[in-house]
């Protein structure tokens, strides 16, 4: 066994391994878009301190819920992933680019890594416990 391919020389354990990240990656979104709700008034003025309107709110929280949901079902992976990406790096340009203070600068770190995990599953895809891998295996 190599060291260097021990998960991508064994297809069960990359299709494993994917489904692991797609649910860890997005469990984040789903439970925030849920706080979201939960904190709904609270959330909106946070919103605005960082210069976006308040109607913004419920768009992000359909796009957290609906896009967690389909990355664990892996529906659309690379689209949603690299969405996330996207909205991850804004996020943090948003909303902790404090970098002087040491807990904005960790949360900004934060989203730069949760981006550079959702480039990394929109590269491989979601695996084969996927309802992309059905849809694309399936007989024409």
């Amino acid at each position: 066994m190599n060291i260097l391919t021990l998960i991508t020389k064994h297809p069960t354990l990359t299709n494993i391994s994917s489904l692991f990240a797609r649910v860890g990656l997005a469990t984040l979104f789903i439970l925030t878009s849920f706080s979201k709700i939960q904190y709904f008034d609270a959330t909106a003025q946070y919103m605005t301190t960082a210069g976006l309107p308040e109607f913004l709110l419920p768009l992000v929280i359909a796009f957290e819920l609906i896009g967690g949901l389909l990355i664990v079902l892996g529906f659309l992976t690379q689209l949603t992933a690299i969405a996330f990406a996207a909205f991850s790096v804004v996020s943090a340009l948003l909303f902790h680019f404090q970098l002087d203070d040491q807990i904005q600068f960790l949360m900004f770190y934060k989203n730069i890594t949760i981006a550079g995990g959702f480039l990394a599953l929109a590269s491989h895809g979601a695996g084969k416990f996927s309802i992309d891998h059905l849809l694309l295996n399936r007989p024409s």
